[in-house]
């Protein structure tokens, strides 16, 4: 995005993201409640979406292997305030810590590859991510000067790092 579009970009509506955020707390909290699981809810905004993070829930049941029940989790949470706002929602969902994580592991590895990649000068795949994941790879690879593309299709999307 050049500048000139970057500031024609309107601003997010905070209040707006905010209430998407608690529409999302009070949906979760009453899934907790049918799933007689204790946990707290946490909301904030960061750039142009909403993040809520359920913590202090004990084992990995809402987050599922590699995050699966997670993704599942999110993509109710998202229809959720979809019926009640009529607006497509981003809100990003995460429980115990999970998704900062792999976040952390994941800009690791797209760093990481970014440097395999330029020492190469060979193009290298990555395994299948989910959009979250593909996002954060992408994002570790721009700041290390080199760019990405996805490839493939849902389920099986993966980031391709290309040299300079």
């Amino acid at each position: 995005m050049t500048e000139a579009e970057e500031t024609l970009k309107p601003a997010p509506d905070v209040e707006a993201l905010e209430q998407e955020g608690e529409i999302a707390a009070d949906y979760l909290e009453g899934l907790l409640d049918i799933a007689d699981m204790d946990g707290d809810i946490d909301m904030d905004v960061e750039g142009d979406r909403a993040m809520v993070s359920i913590v202090g829930v004990k084992g990995t049941e809402l987050v599922g292997p590699d995050g699966e029940v997670l993704e599942a989790l999110q993509e109710l949470t998202r229809l959720a305030v979809h019926r009640r706002t009529g607006e497509r929602s981003r809100l990003m969902l995460d429980v115990g810590g999970f998704r900062e994580r792999r976040r952390a592991e994941l800009t690791k590895i797209g760093k990481a590859v970014a440097g395999d990649v330029k020492r190469s000068g060979q193009p290298k795949a990555l395994e299948p991510m989910t959009p979250f994941e593909r996002k954060v790879v992408h994002d570790a690879v721009a700041a290390a000067g080199l760019r990405s593309e996805s490839e493939g299709e849902e389920p099986n999307r993966f980031v391709v790092v290309l040299p300079a």
